[in-house]
């Protein structure tokens, strides 16, 4: 049976449209302005807003952290590193009760290179497999490409590529800003011939580049897009018109840079809207930060993001959310893209400017042309949430219905802001 959605403000991904009836049938978005069918079931959303579902473009995840994130209205994150992959994913795009996701596959790093630096050494990664990068038994197992040459690298696209990686995903990273400096990184060499061969294959490429010095290396090899911001030192009119001239995207995830900082999520997780979602693992790990690169500003980072901004850069909303652990704090799956909209329109991006990073720029910027709209014949990936985040930011907590592919979530409606 079709679903006619009346009497919503809509933000249709770009810009409001005002009141139009949205009808969904059969997974899609049939209609939007036009009279419902006979026979809708009609959901009154007076006082609402629609808006595409929201997309997280950095995360690390699986399928309980999916569920997770969809809780919260995003319809599909974007995973950075872990096995959700194409081959993989079969028992997710099918499952309307989680977001749905695509997948890097595994970063192209040396031998010892960034992450592991992030990984205590009595840590059990199979504790929380079901978080973040668990492979489902009989997944294929994941393509470690460990490079230190141009060939190596070069070697490993290939390989990606068939194992269903959406995208092909560099670290450049010395291990300064997590404390480790001296970190085995990739040479420019090895980027530029890995970023080439990607780029041969038709594949996007981004880059973890957390650095002024790494974000230059990733500009001259080409990579479509950074999926961090440079957090050590700040910014100068040179590095960001080279990365506008480049037609670079960036994902400052400015959540997380604020937990490398040692800033907490705590007062955001006080809010009743997000705590009511989230389990006390998840809390404890929004309330706690990574606390690496305490000497960092992330006033620095906020006047980046504008610059950038106003520079013409497209910013897409991501986070850096993986596992509920205190030493990945500062982040949830869900929650923190809430957040990061928060900073956004901090940094001096007006509402619907931060709600479009997370919409119709991300997904046009990943291809992802079935979603990040509310349009005839894209995918009925809705929220809906009480009052005006077009002009209040916070209101997208508000959540009134989830809809994955045409069906509700069947969630209760979380707590109400807290007054004041």
């Amino acid at each position: 049976m079709a679903t006619a959605i009346v009497n919503a403000r809509v933000f249709d991904g770009e810009r409001v449209l005002g009141e139009p009836t949205v009808v969904i049938d059969g997974g899609i978005i049939s209609s939007v302005g036009e009279q419902a069918p006979a026979g809708a079931d009609t959901v009154d959303a007076r006082g609402a807003t629609l808006l595409p579902g929201l997309i997280d473009a950095h995360v690390h995840t699986g399928e309980q952290a999916l569920a997770l994130a969809l809780r919260f209205g995003v319809t599909t994150e974007l995973e950075m590193q872990g096995t959700n992959t194409g081959n993989n994913r079969a028992h997710i795009t099918g499952n309307d009760a989680m977001a749905d996701v695509r997948s890097s596959g595994m970063g192209i790093t040396p031998p010892g290179g960034h992450p592991s630096e992030l990984i205590p050494k009595d840590f059990d990664p199979r504790e929380h497999s079901e978080n973040a990068g668990g492979r489902k038994p009989g997944g294929e197992p994941p393509v470690m490409p460990f490079s230190t040459t141009p060939e190596e690298a070069v070697a490993f696209i290939p390989r990606l590529v068939a194992g269903g990686s959406d995208y092909i995903k560099f670290m450049i990273d010395d291990g300064s800003v997590e404390g480790h400096p001296g970190l085995p990184m990739l040479d420019q060499a090895t980027l530029n011939a890995g970023v080439a061969e990607a780029h041969r294959h038709g594949m996007l490429t981004v880059a973890h580049a957390l650095t002024v010095d790494a974000t230059r290396m990733a500009i001259e090899a080409g990579i479509d897009g950074l999926a961090h911001l440079f957090m050590d030192r700040p910014h100068t009119g040179e590095i960001i018109d080279l990365i506008a001239r480049a037609g670079m995207f960036v994902v400052p995830c400015v959540v997380l840079n604020a937990s490398m900082m040692g800033i907490t999520g705590a007062e955001f997780a006080a809010d009743p809207r997000v705590s009511s979602r989230l389990d006390q693992a998840w809390l404890e790990t929004l309330r706690s930060s990574f606390d690496r690169y305490p000497q960092g500003d992330i006033d620095d980072v906020l006047a980046s993001v504008k610059a950038l901004h106003d520079a013409g850069v497209d910013i897409l909303t991501g986070t850096d959310a993986s596992i509920p652990v205190p030493f990945l704090g500062g982040l949830a799956h869900g929650a923190s893209v809430h957040h990061e909209l928060r900073y956004l329109v901090q940094a001096g991006l007006t509402p619907t400017e931060a709600l479009r990073s997370a919409t119709a720029t991300t997904a046009r910027r990943f291809g992802l042309d079935d979603r990040g709209r509310i349009a005839p014949g894209l995918r009925a990936d809705l929220l809906l949430v009480d009052g005006d985040p077009t002009v209040t930011i916070a209101d997208t907590l508000n959540t009134r219905a989830v809809w994955r592919r045409g069906t509700r979530l069947p969630t209760p409606r979380p707590a109400p802001h807290p007054a004041g």
